[in-house]
């Protein structure tokens, strides 16, 4: 079994900010705004979304879709 791997929020970050400076010619405040939407946006996408569990996807078994925290009723999964 493996975990899925982790969500590297600083690299992508980092990545958007410097993609739309760069290229797009964005000044920084634009583009931090624009980053900080994507990034609140990928975390969501990365939680479960069944009531009881939210923790997030690399916390669960990616084969079985099986929560590993202990105390978690979770036991799927949910997108």
């Amino acid at each position: 079994m493996s975990l899925e791997k982790t969500f590297n929020v600083e690299r992508l970050y980092n990545h958007i900010v410097h993609y739309y400076m760069d290229k797009k010619g964005v000044s920084k405040e634009d583009a931090n705004k624009i980053a900080q939407g994507v990034i609140r946006r990928e975390l969501q996408r990365y939680v479960c979304k069944d009531g009881k569990c939210g923790h997030l996807s690399y916390d669960h078994i990616k084969n079985q879709d099986t929560c590993t925290i202990i105390n978690c009723n979770c036991r799927k999964f949910v997108k």
